[in-house]
């Protein structure tokens, strides 16, 4: 029987990615657990194994940078012996009015990369979760939210719309319960064009155009840009940010890195700044638990354990490698656990459970000098902490009289729905708390 094989969702926030070499042509003989491709998301780049054995019959998906969205059609297997029919659009058609749309893990098994280096086994069902969309941790008691109605069309007829720029809500479909297939889309009347209401900003081509006399280059938007750009919009336009900031004296946590490293200087390993911090903020978290919350839509989340999402920066973006129950680890084990996670964030060889969830985020630019800045919240969480370089500069002692100390600031943004001012306020306290008294990260 002849299968649609389609671009599964590789994490939970993937609603698109891009199909970065293919390990098969079309008429090759495929089998259970075989290479088929290797697909490109907006943090990392993922194998993608065949499930059921057969021949692959046409690639309708070519190897590009260009973003395909999940679900979509990239490649048609028959059993052996079929052949494909002279007209393919209506095939596809055909397959995706006749039935439901396949979960990802019905038709491939996505394997990441990084587990074919270390020669660990692969299994799609134990490291990724076929699902797209936004996904929210819920309960037995947790209300379904609603959404809006979808237009039932199929994959071919929503891609040549979306090319021709024709509203599908102006169409009647006529395939198997209304759905909108194909033949639909040619026959669109002129008129559902212009029901489309225009772009708010201006077009790429109208941008572009007035700077056609400057030199230039055009760099294409990836997988990883597109997805920065989209969820950093949404979050400055739907969550209330507001910021807290306070100057942290550093001096004693200076004294005491230094001395930790020459201890474990022969065991090749550097406590950075950002691991006290990171176990600063975990122990933080644990003294106010108002605030190790996240913002579920129609509820709030309070987690227990302190889960630490960090910022690396990577070429074309940045990725954020959780540091999970931080508020039980060592800064030695942070440490060592953070430099392993930067290096696979760094390389885009993440695995989707090491860079979703955490309840809390930090951002730190002091190495690069920025004095201060304001983060912005990365939804769901409900804060994130930014670091700036540490100066010495003159203060009034407690005795009144005039010294020199460490000071490193941070800001802290907060989801104005999840934490108000004073629970933002301790929070800071807390971890001031705990690395003026450097001792006490270190039990």
């Amino acid at each position: 029987m002849v299968q649609l094989i389609r671009l599964p969702a590789l994490s939970p926030t993937m609603e698109q990615g891009s199909l970065s070499t293919w390990h098969v042509s079309e008429g090759d003989s495929v089998d259970a657990g075989d290479l088929l491709a290797e697909i490109e998301t907006d943090k990392t780049t993922m194998e993608f194994e065949a499930i059921d054995p057969g021949v692959i019959g046409k690639i309708l998906v070519p190897a590009g940078p260009d973003p395909v969205a999940v679900n979509e059609p990239i490649a048609v297997l028959l059993e052996d012996g079929e052949s494909l029919p002279d007209d393919l659009s209506a095939l596809t058609d055909s397959i995706a009015d006749s039935a439901p749309a396949l979960a990802a893990s019905e038709m491939t098994a996505p394997v990441q990369l990084a587990r074919q280096e270390t020669g660990a086994a692969s299994s799609s069902a134990d490291s990724v979760t076929p699902l797209s969309g936004d996904i929210s941790p819920t309960n037995d008691s947790t209300q379904a939210i609603p959404t809006a109605t979808r237009i039932s069309a199929s994959p071919l007829a929503r891609r040549l719309a979306q090319e021709k720029n024709i509203d599908l809500a102006m169409i009647t479909g006529t395939g198997p319960r209304g759905r909108i297939v194909k033949a639909d889309i040619d026959r669109a009347p002129v008129a559902t064009v212009s029901a489309i209401a225009p772009p708010t900003t201006a077009p790429q081509s109208d941008i572009a155009a007035q700077f056609h006399e400057r030199e230039m280059v055009s760099v294409p938007l990836d997988n990883m840009r597109r997805t920065v750009a989209a969820r950093l919009t949404e979050a400055k336009q739907t969550i209330p940010h507001f910021y807290l900031r306070r100057e942290f004296i550093i001096d004693p946590l200076l004294d005491i890195r230094a001395a930790a490293n020459t201890a474990l200087a022969e065991q090749n390993i550097r406590i950075s700044i950002n691991d006290f911090v990171i176990r600063a903020s975990a122990l933080a978290l644990q003294t106010v638990p108002e605030a190790n919350a996240i913002w579920a839509h129609d509820q709030i989340l309070r987690l227990k354990p302190s889960d630490i999402a960090v910022a690396v920066a990577i070429d074309g973006g940045l990725l954020t490698p959780i540091i999970r129950d931080a508020e039980s680890k060592s800064v030695q084990q942070i440490s060592i656990e953070m430099k392993a996670l930067a290096a696979k964030a760094k390389s885009k060889k993440l695995l989707p459970g090491e860079y979703t969830g955490g309840a809390f985020s930090i951002s730190n630019l002091g190495m690069f000098g920025i004095s201060s800045f304001d983060a912005v919240i990365n939804p769901p969480q409900a804060s994130i902490l930014a670091v700036g370089a540490a100066q010495r500069r003159a203060i009034e002692k407690d005795d009144g009289s005039i010294g020199f100390a460490t000071l490193m600031p941070v800001t802290l943004s907060c989801d104005h729905r999840v934490i108000d001012g004073a629970v933002g306020a301790q929070l800071l306290e807390a971890m001031a708390t705990k690395i003026e008294n450097p001792m006490s990260l270190l039990l």
